[in-house]
């Protein structure tokens, strides 16, 4: 593991850079939900989002960053309202130069801290069932698959499964 990496909660300032990583995301990789191009956001419409999300409290972005560069992130929103309260969605993305260095894995013991200091018991995320190594990653932290979506999505002309898992803590 790199010494150099750090795992720490978004701040303001992080705003050009994570929407940055995100449309990099977007481009490099057909497993997140966004087509490249479709993201709209705009520097001003980010730098709000995560203001709003350092406020809530029911929700965190966490970044992975290396020599001062953002490479990765995991995003977790808990549920607003009695019943899921518990609850929350987990969305992650990480350059694809820098996967299987262990950012992952450290994106999560931290998502775990923080799920527990915020009485989260349960995580979920879902996943096109043909990404081998997010499901290698998921299962390593203790997500089960659940179930599947059928036709969740409509990557390159085709229809594409995803996995429901989660992680009870």
């Amino acid at each position: 593991m790199d010494l150099q990496m750090l795992i720490r909660n978004i701040q303001q300032e992080d705003a050009e850079q994570f929407l940055q990583l995100r449309q990099q995301l977007d481009q490099e990789t057909t497993y997140m939900l966004l087509e490249p191009g479709e993201r709209e956001t705009t520097l001003p419409q980010q730098r709000e989002q995560i203001a709003q999300i350092l406020t809530r409290g029911r929700q965190m972005i966490f970044v992975a960053e290396e020599a001062g560069k953002l490479i990765g992130y995991l995003e977790a929103s808990g549920g607003n309202f009695k019943r899921n309260t518990h609850t929350a969605y987990i969305v992650i993305g990480i350059l694809q130069a820098y996967t299987g260095q262990g950012f992952g894995t450290r994106l999560f013991e931290v998502l775990e801290s923080w799920s527990r200091l915020n009485n989260f018991h349960r995580l979920e995320l879902t996943v096109m069932v043909h990404n081998q190594a997010a499901l290698t990653l998921y299962k390593k932290c203790g997500f089960e698959i659940e179930g599947i979506r059928k036709h969740a999505l409509r990557v390159k002309n085709a229809y594409v499964d995803e996995y429901y898992m989660a992680r009870l803590l």
